[in-house]
């Protein structure tokens, strides 16, 4: 929470209309997103972040999130409540304005709000024009005053109802189905994560979620409070806890550096990946940006002086690169910034060169400080260092025979893959097979015009738990590289991927409908997420779903996907009919492997998102690394939605 609180008088004539909103109904996409879950939540946190707002601004503390029994969702704060008054411009209440004029907000006027958040800027009149109904209520001014509105528009003007000796507001909407087309049901676990989130970007705010479709034990409500009071600092932790420490202590540090809020956290754990993650005014900036770069260069060459006046360096053979100060580092960044400009594929890559400089400053600072007081974790950040730096030349040569065996390269493509006769990538797709004899039975009964497949062998390389060289090295691996068609790394990033001659638009995730198929699926998203996660952000992983069940009577029969499909097909057989348990995928001859699960008129392919990336990062590090008790606890409190053979 910003500790400046301005103190100017926030009225209806700080509301500014900027456009209308005719065409949000007509295309919703351009504003939210899109229309499916992603879209759907993403109303959620655009009526949260006019709360987090006020808090931002010193004026709120709690706020209510509350999935009610019909999926409509209410937002409740204890800011000052959104201006009641006449609107001098527009002719009606400030109220009304805001709900009904896209872009209309206290946050386009810099005497409100220093700083705001959300990544579209269309707030929560979007949300009303996306809404079969909303109604909002206003604590302010002694009274309690209420609108209510149908896709958008107006049902009454702003009315009184009652007295009140508080402020804040009451909002509750119910997303529209004829947009929401694909659903309208809210996932607890997704808005949980973005509450948890924003509680520790935002400390001293409490943010309360509560589940109202659901009961525990006790016949309470789901529900849960998050609160922080420290920040970042409570951030990494919750990041890390499934990681080995390196060094005890985080390293943080808050500010202001050239007039832009700057607040940084980092600790070193004995693992190899870099888990950098980015903020703007609350936004997950997950392209990067100025800031990220602005901490790269802060930390490097501090790093980097330290190092070098403490003779620490002197044996090394090579020159350290920027990369090895970051192997092991797990770090948040979040700055907050007036006029944030965005760019990239998602827009969410900060372009502030500003922005830069300040968090160079401020890392330089905190880090300095912190590498004198703490001379013991000093030498274990340098050692480790050095470690990545000859693992890093190791990879180098690693990753160079990957480039040598890349098609593009004249090394050939890999000779278990069986290609497509289609050469344009837009319509070709790649299964990436579990075993020799799935493999064989995918062959035969896939498309060869469009569809390729590579059999992996057994359990590929947990990349959670390797180091760079060791994952470069990997067979399997490397032939998912060279079959894809990808070049790797960049001066700025030695993992960066290449996508510029990817072979196939689809990669499809094919394993058996068990357990050891979910553990090797999971092994080849973990590869994925930490080294090819551009594949993912373009829209390019898929997983199979193959059927559980094969349910016959007769000449009948019928496939299921699950347990209750299951039942509903015996019971309408009325009788007599066999089922047949799918353990593997070898257990299908050819053409129930494509009526099933390859042919794109029948099949459901599932689409890997990164939703919430930081949530991801800290999934991943559970499931494939080494601490027993968190990962036996997500399972525990996950079971209910795994297939687990006996």
């Amino acid at each position: 929470m910003s500790e400046e609180v301005n103190t100017t008088q926030y009225s209806a004539d700080s509301i500014q209309a900027l456009e209308g909103m005719e065409h949000v109904r007509m295309r919703p996409s351009m504003y939210i997103g899109d229309v499916g879950p992603r879209g759907l939540h993403h109303l959620v946190y655009e009526v949260v972040d006019n709360s987090i707002d006020e808090a931002m601004g010193g004026y709120c503390d709690t706020i209510t999130v509350t999935i009610n029994e019909d999926n409509s969702i209410t937002v409740e704060d204890n800011g000052r409540g959104i201006p009641v008054g006449l609107h001098k411009k527009e002719g009606v209440s400030a109220l009304e304005v805001v709900m009904t004029k896209i872009g209309a907000g206290g946050k386009f006027d810099k005497d409100s709000y220093k700083v705001s958040g959300g990544l579209h800027g269309v707030g929560v009149s979007c949300v009303n024009a996306l809404s079969e109904h909303l109604k909002a209520t206003v604590h302010r001014e002694g009274k309690i005053w209420e609108q209510e509105y149908e896709r958008g528009k107006t049902l009454y003007p702003v009315k009184s109802v009652g007295n009140s000796n508080i402020t804040g507001t009451i909002v509750t909407f119910h997303p529209d189905k004829t947009i929401f087309t694909q659903t309208i049901e809210y996932s607890y676990d997704t808005l949980a994560n973005r509450m948890r989130e924003l509680s520790y970007l935002n400390k001293g705010v409490t943010i309360s979620l509560t589940d109202k479709r659901r009961k525990d034990d006790k016949g309470e409500f789901i529900g849960e409070t998050f609160y922080s009071e420290e920040g970042l600092r409570e951030f990494i932790k919750f990041l890390d806890e499934t990681r080995v420490p390196l060094i005890q202590n985080v390293i943080a540090m808050e500010g202001e550096k050239n007039g832009i809020p700057v607040e940084v956290a980092m600790i070193y754990n004995t693992g190899f990946s870099e888990n950098l993650h980015s903020y703007v005014n609350n936004i997950n900036t997950h392209e990067g940006g100025t800031h990220l770069s602005g901490f790269r260069r802060g930390l490097t060459s501090t790093l980097k002086k330290y190092a070098d006046n403490s003779g620490l360096l002197d044996k090394l053979k090579f020159e350290i690169s920027g990369d090895d100060f970051r192997e092991g580092l797990t770090a948040i960044v979040s700055v907050k910034v007036a006029e944030p400009q965005f760019e990239g594929q998602t827009k969410t890559k900060l372009g502030n060169r500003e922005v830069t400089s300040a968090v160079s400053q401020a890392v330089s600072e905190m880090l300095t400080n912190y590498l004198e007081e703490h001379p013991e974790d000093a030498k274990q950040i340098v050692e480790k260092v050095k470690l990545a730096a000859q693992a890093r030349h190791a990879a180098a040569k690693a990753r160079e025979m990957v480039q040598r065996k890349n098609p593009m390269g004249g090394g050939g493509l890999p000779g278990k893959l069986s290609d497509c006769s289609d050469q344009d990538p837009e319509n070709c797709e790649l299964f990436l097979v579990e075993g020799d004899s799935a493999g064989g039975t995918a062959k035969m009964g896939r498309d060869r015009n469009f569809q390729a497949i590579l059999p992996l062998r057994g359990k590929i390389l947990n990349v959670e738990k390797a180091m760079q060289h060791k994952v470069f090295e990997n067979e399997e691996i490397k032939n998912i590289y060279t079959a894809l068609g990808v070049t790797i790394g960049t001066e700025e990033d030695s993992k960066a991927l290449n996508l510029e001659k990817l072979r196939y638009h689809k990669v499809v995730i094919m394993c058996d409908a068990d357990v050891d198929g979910s553990h090797i699926e999971t092994l080849i998203l973990t590869f994925f997420f930490r080294y090819m996660r551009e594949l993912i952000e373009g829209g390019h992983v898929y997983i199979a779903t193959p059927p559980l069940y094969l349910v016959k009577k007769g000449s009948k029969k019928r496939y299921a996907w699950n347990d209750k499909e299951r039942d509903e097909i015996v019971e309408t057989m009325k009788g007599g009919a066999t089922i047949q348990r799918y353990k593997g995928l070898g257990e299908m001859n050819a053409e129930q492997l494509w009526d099933t699960t390859m042919n794109p008129e029948y099949r459901t392919l599932r689409r890997v998102t990164i939703e919430n990336a930081t949530e991801s990062d800290r999934i991943f590090s559970m499931l494939m690394g080494d601490e027993v008790p968190p990962r036996r606890e997500f399972i525990e409190n996950n079971a209910v939605y795994a297939n687990i053979d006996a």
